[in-house]
C-alpha cells in the first residue's frame, strides 16, 4: 500500500485510486485503434479516509462537472500516445487539484468607501458633467 504524498499532512493511499484504460480519440492512425492509451482515474472523495471534511467540500466545489453525484472524482488523460505518460499526467492533475483544495480562502471583509473617496467621486462626476455640458450647439448672442 504505497502512499501518495499530497501535502506535509495529507497523503492518499494508492489503493483508493482506480484506473481504467480506454482507447484515445482523435488522430493517430492505425495505432490508435489497437492500444488503450487513454487513462481514466477515479477517486472516491466522499468515502476517502485520507482527506479532511473541509478539503472534501472545497474539492467538490472546485472540481465542478468532474465530480459525480456520488462524490467520485473522474479525471481523464489522453494527451500522449504513451499510457505511462498519461498515467503520470492524470495523477499529477489529481495531486494539484487536491493541493488547491487544501488552501483555505480568506474571508472577505465588507468595507465602505471613506468620505474623501466619496468626495473625489462626486467631484469627478461634476467635472465630467461640465465637459459634456460644453458640447453641443454654440449659442450666438
Amino acid at each position: 500500500m504505497p502512499l501518495i504524498p499530497i501535502t506535509r499532512s495529507i497523503s492518499i493511499d494508492a489503493d483508493e485510486l482506480f484506473e481504467s484504460f480506454v482507447r484515445s480519440t482523435g488522430a493517430g492512425g492505425q495505432h490508435v485503434n489497437t492500444t488503450d492509451s487513454a487513462v481514466q482515474l477515479r477517486f472516491d472523495v466522499a468515502n476517502s479516509p485520507s482527506l479532511p471534511e473541509a478539503v472534501k467540500h472545497r474539492l467538490a466545489a472546485i472540481s465542478g462537472r468532474r465530480m459525480t453525484i456520488d462524490g467520485v472524482l473522474i479525471l481523464r488523460s489522453e494527451g500522449s500516445r504513451s499510457q505511462l505518460l498519461n498515467r503520470q499526467e492524470v495523477l499529477a492533475r489529481l495531486i494539484e487539484l487536491i493541493r488547491e483544495a487544501t488552501i483555505v480562502p480568506k474571508a472577505r471583509k465588507a468595507t465602505k468607501p471613506g468620505k474623501a473617496a466619496k468626495a473625489r467621486r462626486v467631484d469627478a462626476k461634476k467635472a465630467r458633467s461640465s465637459v459634456k455640458q460644453g458640447r453641443g450647439r454654440v449659442k450666438f448672442d
